[in-house]
This record gives C-alpha cells, structure tokens and sequence, in this order.
C-alpha cells in the first residue's frame, strides 16, 4: 500500500528540493554523507544543514564539509523538531523550492534518490524510503524488514527512513511539532491526515550502531515500548528520560537537558494544490 512503481510518462516539472539535515557533533557521519549529496546540489537542490550546538572543533569541521559543498550551515535550539524547523524556515525563504527532504546526518542515499523524490510527490504528496540498518548484529535486516512493513500497513514513518513531503504540506502543517522525542511519529499522524505515504522501496541506510552497542533485542523491545506508551499519551519529554536512562546519547552524543519544549500541534485545515 502506497508503494511507488513509476511508469513510462511525460515528466512533470522539475521538483526543486530542499534537504534539511539536522546534526550535533556528527563530523564524521557528515564527511560520509556530503560526497553523496554533492551530486543532488549539482542537479539543482539545496542544502541546509542545522547545528544544535556542536563543539567547537567538530562546528568548524561540519562548517566547512558544508559549505565547501555548496550548502548552508545554520544554528538552531538543539533537538531534531526545532533543529529540522529552522532548516525548513531558511530553505521556505526560497519560492522555487517546491518540497522538503529530511535527512539523518548518518544515512547512506540510494542511486538518484532526488529523481525517486520528484516521481514519487506526483501524485503523493509525501513519502518516505525503506531502511536498512547497517551493523553487526544478525538481528538488524529483520529489524529493518519489520519496520518498513510496519510503515507500509501502519502509514507511519521515522525520520531514519527520510521523510519528504510538498512544500505545501509542510506549510500547512505548521512543521514538526517542538518536542523532544517522538516528533517523527507525532508528524506522520498529522500527515496521513493529507494521504498515505508513497513508500519507496530504494533503502536508505542508517548506522545500527544503537543495535550494536545496547544489544538488538534490547533496543527493539525498548523502541516497542517507548511507541506504546505513546500512543496511550505519555509525554514526549517523560519518554525522553526513559530513553536516555538506557541509551546515554542522543544523535550519537552525550545527553543533556532540553530546553522546555511547546505542546504538540493539532492539525491545520488546508487546502493542498
């Protein structure tokens, strides 16, 4: 349900991409990942890459890897929700800009990824990709078939799977929401509201480094947990602490304390053209 087969037709006009990557000390994820989106920049998209507050040493290093590149390089309030907002703030800035791909600093993109983005958002008007998870742990491709098949029966998707939607869409939702744990999941209910994802079956990878280093059984029955309580209204920064009394970092880095978070936001009436 909602996967993308594209057939032979007239191209439509050209989607104008927007990637917004947030990061927090990921030097070494962002020296990976700029290679790869170096030629998406050159087939015309734009690059806004979001710190949250990085060391000194590893800001100057992202810094420059972005900007020798062609992207832009701005500072947020750290969490991903506010982080990935003020990326999509600076790139809305820009009219030809026509939708908006959100991207963990640590994933491996598959072949044309933008193209698949451009087929995909005509006629869906957002998406995701499949997942797999690299690592050592001979649990993780049945990790990563588990969740996109829960994606694709749930419509659901999480932000390793690099959500994308029409500019529009974004607009009339507001963003993410500003909380601290949760706000890929709190996002997607909002969007199904607009349509069911187009679910891409190119896989986008991500580090299993969490898996790895916490154990695979560990961290999946963790994740159920945490999205349980959810569903049944437990707040965002409750779930945060209980994750983090289990896994000490957060985007690869030692946790500390958000700044106080808004309340969640309610679905907008909007009309998508």
């Amino acid at each position: 349900m909602g996967d993308v087969n594209v057939p032979n037709r007239p191209r439509q006009p050209v989607v104008k991409l927007g990637i917004v990557v947030p990061v927090l000390n990921d030097a070494g994820a962002l020296a990976r990942l700029m290679p790869q989106l170096r030629p998406l920049l050159q087939r015309g998209a734009r690059l806004v890459v979001v710190d949250g507050g990085s060391g000194d040493d590893e800001r100057l290093h992202c810094q420059s890897l972005v900007v020798a590149a062609g992207g832009a390089w701005v500072t947020a309030t750290r969490g991903r929700a506010q982080q990935m907002n003020a990326g999509a703030a600076v790139l809305l800035a820009d009219s030809s800009v026509t939708a908006l791909w959100f991207l963990h600093a640590d994933s491996g993109l598959p072949h044309k990824a933008d193209t698949s983005i451009h087929d995909a958002l005509d006629p869906y008007f957002w998406g995701r990709f499949d997942v797999r998870i690299e690592g050592q742990s001979r649990w993780l491709p049945i990790v990563a078939r588990m969740m996109n098949w829960r994606s694709r029966l749930s419509g659901i998707a999480t932000g390793d799977q690099g959500l994308f939607m029409r500019r529009a869409v974004f607009e009339g939702l507001g963003g993410f929401a500003s909380i601290a744990l949760m706000e890929d999941i709190e996002i997607s209910r909002r969007l199904k509201q607009v349509g069911r994802p187009a679910c891409l079956r190119e896989p986008l990878t991500t580090s299993g480094r969490r898996w790895d280093e916490h154990g695979a059984l560990h961290t999946i029955a963790l994740m159920w947990v945490m999205r349980w309580r959810y569903w049944w209204g437990a707040s965002p920064d409750a779930l945060r602490r209980r994750y983090y009394q289990h896994q000490d970092t957060e985007l690869g880095h030692p946790c500390e304390p958000l700044p106080p978070q808004s309340p969640q936001r309610s679905p907008l009436n909007m009309e998508i053209r």
